[in-house]
């Protein structure tokens, strides 16, 4: 059994005196993807912005291939190879296609992805890489932050609501282009409101209730019964 590339143990987080998780263990390998399930305000996305160092913790209750990283800046857990794809895109408004996926190569890691390499999975992005990001379609806009992410040439990529809001033909088409990005050997940590999709990509699967872990398991084990007692705590 390998060593767990992200490692997360304890991890407590708040908003000022607001506690939005508790003691949260949790464990990616390399090579893996596992999905994070939970209702609204279970405490998803704020796991991710704790990963990504949007919100400072304990430092020993993340580690990244062994190291302690809970309490490193944003910046710096980007630059050991950790992306965020964050929910609502938040692309540059005032910046075109292109130059948003630019922004994503800045920290300069080497590996498989390149602007070449983003048009290929994202044809429609090469069409319209001149465009201001913002005139492009929610869809569209999903797959710049995804190849914004992906141009850092992460180890992690981890994805949050990648399908809110979307229209289901354009879901099926990120969801189509998933294998392609890990497939290069990425882990990826996926939140996703769409059970049954998020299951379908992932080897495992964690669901969130009110910033506790409430389930555990093999994607393809987990019941709908069991799904629905851990949303609501039954």
């Amino acid at each position: 059994m390998p060593e767990p590339i992200l490692q997360i143990s304890g991890l407590d987080a708040f908003y000022g005196d607001f506690q939005a998780l508790y003691g949260l263990d949790m464990a990616l390998l390399p090579g893996e993807v596992v999905s994070v399930i939970g209702a609204n305000g279970a405490g998803k996305t704020t796991l991710m912005r704790s990963v990504s160092g949007l919100i400072a913790n304990r430092d020993d209750a993340i580690r990244w291939k062994g190291r302690a990283i809970g309490a490193l800046r944003a910046d710096q857990i980007a630059a050991l190879g950790i992306s965020l794809v964050p929910e609502g895109r938040l692309l540059f408004p005032s910046l075109s296609v292109e130059e948003n996926l630019m922004i994503g190569g800045q920290l300069g890691r080497k590996g498989p992805w390149s602007l070449e390499a983003i048009y290929r999975l994202f044809p429609i992005l090469h069409e319209r890489r001149k465009m201001p990001s913002m005139a492009l379609s929610g869809g569209q806009q999903q797959m710049v932050a995804i190849g914004r992410a992906l141009m850092s040439n992460p180890e992690l990529i981890m994805l949050d609501e990648i399908s809110l809001g979307l229209a289901p033909v354009v879901i099926k088409a990120i969801y189509e282009a998933l294998p392609g990005i890990v497939g290069e050997g990425l882990s990826a940590l996926i939140v996703e409101q769409d059970i049954a999709k998020a299951l379908s990509v992932s080897s495992r699967v964690y669901c969130l209730q009110e910033g506790r872990v409430s389930l555990e398991g093999r994607s393809a084990d987990v019941s709908r019964d069991d799904i629905s007692n851990a949303y609501f705590g039954v």
